[in-house]
Parts: C-alpha cells; structure tokens; sequence
C-alpha cells in the first residue's frame, strides 16, 4: 500500500487542515511538514523496495472501480491502478523530497495559512497521484485536479499580477488537458482489456488465469471478427493501451485502419495533440509564454515546486503516453520534435541571457533545459531516454535550489534585479557558495548532475538515425549560453564593492544583507549536496531507468 498511502497522506492532511479552526493556524505547517516527510519516507522505502533488474511496472495496485454494461458496445472499466517503474519512480522521489523543501520554505508563511497548506497538501497528494497512476482515467483525473491549488496558490498568494499569470497558467494547461482528453476518449473506444475480456467471454473463470497464450488467442479473435462485440471490455489501462494488439478492426486508432483526418493519419493527429498537451506544461517553445508569468509571480514556495515537479509531469506524460501509446508517431516525427526541442535550448538560453530580472531568468533556463529533454526523448536512444529522465531530476533539484536561491535576496529587499546588487560576496559568503554550486550545477559543469542529463542527451541524440548531426550541434550552443548568462550574473551581483539600489534617497539596503539563516541552510545545504551526489553517482538514477527502458525500447522497436 505505500503507493496509495503517496497519495492520500497529503489528501487526507489537506483535509484535516481545512477542517481544522483558524485558531489553529500554528499547528498547519506542522501538519505539512509531518505529511511531507512521510512522503519522502514513503517515496524511500518504494526506492529500496524496487528490483533495479526488473524493467517492468513494481508494486502494483488495483482494485475495480467502475464496471458499467453497455450493450452491443461493450463493457466499461476503470480501475483504480497504480504501480511504479524505472521511469517515474525517480521523479516520485525528487516530488517528494522537492515538497518537503517546499514546506520548509513557507514557514514564514503567515497570510491565510489555513488555505495555502491546504492547497498545498492537495497539490502534493495530485502530483504524487499523477506519477503513480497506470489507469489513463485516473492519471487524467490527478492532472486535471493538479490546477486547481496550483491556480488558487498563484492568485492569492502571488504578486502584483497575481490574477493575470494565474488565469494564464490555468487557461494554457486546461487547453492542453482538452486535447489530451479527447485522444483518451479515442483510445479507450479503441482498445479492449484481454484479461477481463477473456473472464466475460467464458474463456477463464477467474483473471489470474489468464495467460500470455490466452491474451495471443483472445487478440487473434479480436481481429478475425470472432469475438462478441458485447463481450469486449474497454479499458483506461496504460499496459494495454501501448499494445496493438488489443486494438479493435476499425476503429478510430487502430494502427491497421488509418483513417485520413485533416490529411494526417488519425494516429499521427492523436500523437500531435497528446504532444501539445504535454508540451505546455514542459514547457516547449512556441507554448512557454505562461512560465515565465507564473514564476515571477508565484511566492518563492511555489515557483520551488512549479520549477521543480510540475514540469516534469510534462515531460514524463510525452513518454509515457505519448511515446508509449504512438510509438509510430514518435519514430514517424523523431526530427521535428528534436527540432522543437533544439529550438527551446537556445531561444530560452538566449532570452535568460536579456534579463535584468533575476527570476525571471532562471524561468527562461527552465525552459532551456527542458529543450534537452524533449531532445533526448526524440532520439529514441538508450542513451538519450536515460539522459532525458536523468535531467528532469536533476532540473528539479538544481532549479528548486535556484528559485530559494532568488526568494533569499527578495526576502530582504523586496527586489529581484540584478542590476541592484553589487558585492554580495562580501555581506553573505555562505550564500555566495551555495549560489555559485547552484550556478555551475546549472552550466553543466563536471561533477554535477546537470553536466551528465546534458552530456546522455546530447549522445543519444548524436546517435540517433532519425536526428541530422548539425540539430544536436546547435543544442550544444545552450550550454555556451547557459555559461554566458549565469557567469555574467554571478560576477555582476557578487564581485566587487558591496552595494545595493536604495529605495529612497536616505540610504541603501546593504544592512539588510545578512547570510543565510539556520532554516535558509536546511534548504539550500542538502540540495547542494544532492547535486553533487547525483553529479558524482549517476547511477543512483540509471540503476532505476535504464532496464525499463531497454525494455521499453525493444517492446517498440525504434532503436
């Protein structure tokens, strides 16, 4: 059960808060705090619980949800079903460990905390529930929940544009959701469950009867006509959802009919709009512009967690449904999407690199470095579906560490340019360090993580028959932009005499600069460190990912 105890520890503690009387305010982000750090518990012992050799779904969970007759056309199915592999079982970890630092960071929270812990914890029981969700319904349901404290989280507690980037980011993600919705519709009147078909048909009596045989003989029916077309259970499972052979003759996206819609095959449309769906929320060029909006409005703990998780909900929906569902999709377009990819390395390296604000810069490294993830899925390599997960963790710690980082300096002067700082290394030596780590972690320098997600992408893609060599050529200028900008940052705050932009004419704020606090430390010191690990033991992720996708890669045959 320690997956569905993932997702219901934090409903159920957003629940307890909301129900709790206000003049317990004190007690909320205790509560937060005890339901994050028994998420990172939880997500621990699903770690060391997990057989690395083994590139299948782990630590299955399913119960029948809903089972509704419906005549000639079938039988409905959703199931409650969870299960974890080498691909989301990284990021259910750094969602964790991300929500817990996300806590820490708002204990100085004091505005309507009965609300924003609420939210919080629902937020983080939804992220948790769309990384653990095998049933495409209910991944949908976690995904589309996901707005709603998300939306709230921004538009009361953010800044002066608070009600503009929140109705943004909402309207952006619920026009993904509606594409993604209607390709779910289309699957599942597409695709049958073998194993409760066969139990309906008389085949077998009970489920765990069901064979590999069975499922070869049951598909065989399926396509020669000889099953009974209201004997055939449809079903939102993800593992029958990516195998053609559970596809019904006919249908809208069985991989045999192609039907012409729009002069793309409907499978081609289908993987189009999942890919737009998922590409808002990664964020891909040209559908990036709600990120920088939210970040610089969102307070420090959310921009924490929206760098730091919600993106990588995109990138892991691409893989897992997207790539999983279409496979002839992603071979069929594996140089445009590289191209969509290269193009967000370098116009989101070249946009940070105008900035004066400094969150907002770090909103436009984002999106660069989700580019090299777009880039290593579209190589359909080993190396590069491995690079691509590794660098969705180590974005998530590097850019959670990077936002703190942002909150740190704004906590004590209210001002976020760059231009407004000089020789901050003299005031505040200890956040000076952990400023410059978070910075080189970010370049790509040797010995952090983000130098290995870069270096695995960049080999995949080199390697890949489907992406032309000089594409993966030009994505190596963000890592020259990436140096360009968070140098130029560094040396223009940090070197030099100390000064700070005054706000009046009477004096500055340079008495306000004081070092890290002991709770800034307990944030910033273990992501550091985490960095560094990740950077110097790679394989405490590839040990995770790389049998699954070796498998992955086999099952489609697109190496």
């Amino acid at each position: 059960m320690i997956l569905s105890l993932l997702i219901f520890i934090p409903l159920v503690g957003s629940l307890v808060v909301a129900l709790l009387p206000e003049s317990l305010s004190p007690q909320f982000r205790r509560i937060a705090l005890a339901v994050t750090l028994a998420e990172v518990v939880l997500a621990g012992m699903a770690y060391a619980g997990f057989d690395k050799t083994i590139g299948g779904y782990q630590l299955l969970e399913q119960a029948n949800w809903i089972t509704l007759p419906l005549g000639k056309l079938g039988i409905a199915s959703i199931d409650y079903l969870l299960g974890v592999d080498g691909i989301s079982l990284p990021l259910v970890v750094l969602s964790a460990v991300v929500m817990l630092v996300g806590v820490v960071s708002s204990w100085s929270m004091t505005h309507r905390q009965k609300g924003y812990y609420s939210l919080y914890l629902l937020l983080t029981g939804t992220i948790m529930g769309c990384f653990l969700a095998l049933d495409f319904f209910l991944f949908f349901l976690f995904f589309e929940f996901m707005l709603l404290p998300m939306y709230f989280l921004i538009g009361l507690w953010g800044g002066p544009r608070r009600e503009y980037a929140s109705i943004k980011f909402f309207l952006y993600t619920l026009l993904g959701s509606l594409l993604i919705l209607l390709v779910m519709i289309g699957l599942y009147l597409s695709v049958m469950d073998p194993v409760s078909t066969a139990v309906a048909a008389g085949i077998v009596a009970d489920p765990s009867a069901v064979t590999d045989e069975i499922v070869r003989t049951l598909q065989a029916y399926l396509q020669s006509g000889q099953l009974n077309s209201a004997q055939v259970v449809h079903t939102f499972d993800m593992r029958y959802l990516a195998d053609g052979g559970n596809y019904l003759p006919n249908t809208f996206l069985n991989p045999a009919a192609e039907p012409i819609i729009l002069g793309l095959p409907a499978r081609m449309l289908a993987f189009w709009a999942i890919f737009i769906g998922f590409a808002i929320k990664l964020p891909i060029v040209p559908l990036h512009t709600w990120l920088p909006d939210a970040h610089v409005e969102a307070p420090t703990p959310v921009s924490v967690v929206l760098a730091g998780v919600l993106l990588k909900i995109g990138g892991y929906g691409f893989l897992r449904i997207a790539c999983n569902f279409f496979p002839d999709g992603a071979a069929e377009y594996a140089s445009t999407l590289a191209g969509l990819g290269v193009l967000s390395i370098v116009y989101g390296g070249l946009n940070a690199l105008a900035q004066t604000d400094l969150k907002k810069m770090i909103a436009y490294s984002s999106v660069s470095h989700m580019g090299f993830v777009l880039l290593g899925v579209a190589s359909l390599t080993a190396e590069g579906i491995n690079g691509a997960v590794y660098q969705m963790v180590s974005h998530g710690v590097l850019s959670a560490m990077l936002f703190l980082i942002v909150g740190v300096v704004y906590d004590r002067t209210h001002d976020r340019r760059i231009d407004s700082y000089r020789g901050l290394m003299q005031a505040m030596p200890t956040y000076t360090t952990l400023t410059a780590i978070a910075f080189f972690g970010s370049l790509g320098l040797p010995g952090f993580s983000g130098f290995v997600g870069e270096l695995f992408t960049l080999m995949g893609s080199f390697q890949s028959e489907w992406i032309p060599g000089w594409l993966t050529a030009v994505a190596t200028t963000g890592i020259l932009l990436a140096a360009a900008y968070f140098l130029w940052t560094l040396q223009r705050m940090f070197f030099g005499s100390l000064w700070v932009r005054p706000f009046d004419t009477k004096a500055g704020l340079a008495s306000s600069l004081t070092d890290l606090t002991a709770r800034e430390k307990l944030m910033l010191i273990p992501l550091g460190a985490l960095a560094l690990a990740l950077g110097l033991f790679p394989n405490l992720v590839f040990d995770l990912t790389n049998a699954t996708v070796t498998q992955w890669l086999v099952k489609f045959s697109v190496e």
